[in-house]
């Protein structure tokens, strides 16, 4: 099913109707500041699973990351140093993926990682959308094959080729192509593992 959002003034009804979705264990494909994604709720173990095998990723060794709306939600999951704090509060929201060590508040599939990728990005839709849930959504960018692109950035072909596998697709507009630049945060000194859309400051 595709649900039109529109990214400027996000229809709050329609941003409820999303959060009820994946309270009740739903799957979602929305936008976000770079390729559009999939999510579920954190808490959803068996969404996350599903979303792996989606990726054909081995949940054992696969990255997760997620999406949070403010910086102290950050904090509720994950352990931020000052440097880190600084950083992450400089950059977001934007194109970005902080990896954080995280805390006990983690997930069980989560915390087997002890490590977390912190997205908020600069969309209103998603940050409205966990905001309304009140706890991060999972994200996972759709696939990307070089020869299809117009089927991970155009709402529409994207809901033709995932709708059957997933509970919604958001048509936020039309996607971009680029992935979030990747920061680790979890030594002294973070490193950019990833060069994706958007410059460090």
């Amino acid at each position: 099913m595709l649900l039109k959002i529109y990214d400027t003034n996000p229809n709050p009804v329609e941003i409820r109707r999303v959060a009820e979705v994946l309270r009740k264990g739903g799957i979602i494909i929305f936008p976000t500041d770079g390729v559009y994604a999939f999510g579920c709720s954190i808490f959803n173990a068996a969404g996350v699973e599903f979303i792996a095998k989606l990726k054909e990723h081995d949940m054992r060794k696969a990255n997760l990351s997620f999406i949070c709306h403010e910086m102290s939600q950050i904090s509720e999951y994950a352990k931020m140093d000052d440097v880190a704090f600084k950083l992450i509060k400089r950059n977001l929201p934007g194109p970005f993926t902080f990896i954080l060590n995280g805390n006990s508040k983690l997930p069980k599939l989560f915390k087997n990682k002890k490590t977390v990728g912190i997205r908020m990005p600069d969309n209103i839709i998603p940050l409205e959308i966990v905001r309304e849930l009140g706890n991060p959504i999972m994200v996972s960018s759709i696939f990307t094959d070089e020869k299809t692109t117009e089927y991970i950035t155009d709402p529409e072909l994207i809901e033709e080729k995932y709708g059957h596998q997933v509970d919604l697709v958001i048509d936020g507009g039309m996607g971009g192509l680029q992935h979030s630049t990747i920061v680790d945060c979890t030594e002294d000194e973070p490193q950019i593992v990833r060069e994706g859309a958007g410059e460090l400051q």
